[in-house]
């Protein structure tokens, strides 16, 4: 039987302010990936499929023959996965490590050319997906890093690119529209102070 699980907050929903308000965290997290998570674990459930991982289940959506159950699974299965990825990767403004080091720092002047770079690039990505989506990084099988977008909820596993997620931006509006509007660069430089790099750089290793 299924049961995936949401990745538990590491902080109050009040403590991300005022970069995200509680508001918004408690309707991001608490309804919008909640949402997703149940309806994954019911999906799953209810088709009788097995699998071990969602990355081995997002990695694989060609094995579920029934188109809209497929469609359903990922759609879901992508939510509940990003979903994951992005509130792991946050952290309140003055606990966050705002800049990577060493090695990993080495490979983002490495594909980006510095780190500021990177951000503009992830922010570029970020502000150019037309309507719902997400902007990530992500390593290569060759230990390298890109920086590319999706659409919806899709993600590097599902579009079976053979690249590792490790961080990402979601530029849904419920992520950002409570706190800043349509104003969506000014909600993407902000969340670049409470980005916790030291998570995302633990992430790097473990997928190098």
């Amino acid at each position: 039987m299924a049961n995936f699980e949401q990745i538990k907050l590491k902080y109050g929903a009040k403590d991300y302010a005022p970069v995200i308000n509680q508001e918004t965290i408690e309707t991001h997290y608490g309804k919008h990936h909640k949402t997703y998570t149940d309806t994954l674990n019911k999906l799953l459930n209810d088709n009788n499929i097995d699998c071990s991982s969602i990355t081995e289940l997002l990695s694989n959506l060609d094995r579920i023959e029934d188109e809209n159950v497929r469609t359903a699974i990922k759609n879901n299965g992508g939510g509940y996965f990003n979903h994951n990825l992005y509130f792991e990767t946050l952290a309140p403004k003055d606990t966050a490590k705002h800049e990577p080091e060493g090695e990993f720092l080495s490979k983002i002047n490495e594909a980006f050319g510095s780190f500021d770079e990177l951000k503009a690039k992830l922010k570029a990505l970020a502000l150019s997906q037309f309507g719902s989506g997400w902007a990530f990084l992500s390593v290569t099988p060759d230990g390298s890093l890109v920086a590319t977008k999706s659409l919806n909820q899709d993600n590097p596993y599902s579009e079976k690119s053979g690249n590792t997620p490790i961080a990402c931006i979601d530029v849904w509006e419920h992520a950002y529209y409570l706190d800043y509007k349509n104003l969506r660069a000014a909600y993407v430089d902000a969340l670049f102070d409470i980005i916790d790099w030291s998570v995302v750089e633990k992430k790097y290793e473990e997928a190098k």
